[in-house]
């Protein structure tokens, strides 16, 4: 499924007026591919991925799968973030298994049609690995096996769109570059178009066909990065390769000059702060 996005920006009003979070900014997606977007904090990373997920209204633009408008959130998308949400009073199963409930069709679902929800949880938990833990409550799982019910969820409903938010970030490294290989095996064998926030660029050029470059706020891509290596042949190991250094560097490049702009304006204003009139105290 092919996701584009036209015009599409987003502000907030508050005490201080109004405060522009997204420039007008289009975007295509095509079908299986899988983009990152990395930025500043933020810089409307996450405003974005909500807007696409029909979370939040964009303040103009329209946000379009093969076409058709989004309106609100659908089974057609779904969704991981860095803090999962599973309910802490379910089963691993019951968790994953939630999503079908929601569906008004699959809640009047005959018995054979049951039986099948039921085969694809177990085949997903299996895939996962936590089939044997199917039992077993949220809380008596580590943040890794968390992250991989909460991903086993959001994909029991074969959505055609994945929208992950910083999903393995509150993870070790191992059990990261672990949830990153099951992440690289899933999208490239389901052809899931997925949008990944990150702020990891390793992470990004690992798992994506292109990484966007977000300017701060307001946000807009001022860069877009082809990673040049397939996806059916990636392994931690590849980070070492010059292949993948070479974006990096251009990536980082990017991110310093941000960076850069912003302490030399923050120079700037602390100076033209703590300047004083001749004669002042």
């Amino acid at each position: 499924m092919k996701l584009s996005l036209r015009g599409v920006e987003k502000s907030y009003t508050g005490g201080r007026g109004e405060t522009c979070a997204l420039v007008p900014l289009d975007l295509d997606v095509g079908e299986g591919e899988f983009v990152s977007l990395v930025g500043p904090s933020g810089c409307g990373k996450s405003t974005l991925l909500h807007i696409v997920a029909g979370l939040e209204r964009a303040t103009a633009g329209v946000v379009a799968l093969d076409g058709e408008r989004v309106l609100g959130p659908g089974a057609e998308i779904g969704l991981v973030f860095q803090q999962q949400t599973l309910f802490p009073w379910l089963s691993v199963r019951e968790n994953v298994g939630f999503p079908l409930t929601l569906s008004r069709a699959r809640a009047a679902a005959a018995g054979a049609e049951r039986e099948r929800q039921a085969a694809r949880v177990e085949s997903l938990l299996r895939l996962v690995g936590l089939w044997e833990f199917r039992d077993s409550r949220p809380a008596e799982l580590s943040g890794g096996m968390q992250q991989r019910a909460a991903l086993a969820r959001a994909l029991v409903v074969q959505p055609e769109v994945l929208l992950m938010d910083e999903p393995f970030g509150a993870l070790d490294a191992q059990t990261r570059e672990e949830m990153q290989e099951l992440l690289l095996h899933l999208t490239q064998h389901h052809r899931i178009t997925t949008l990944f926030v990150t702020h990891d660029v390793d992470e990004a050029l690992l798992l994506s066909d292109r990484v966007l470059v977000f300017s701060e706020r307001p946000g807009s891509v001022v860069a877009s990065i082809d990673v040049p290596f397939p996806r059916g042949d990636r392994s931690p190991e590849l980070k070492l390769d010059e292949e993948f250094l070479r974006p990096k560097r251009e990536i980082l490049a990017l991110l310093r000059g941000r960076s850069r702009s912003e302490a030399q304006r923050d120079r700037l204003l602390s100076g033209l702060t703590n300047t004083q009139p001749e004669g002042g105290s």
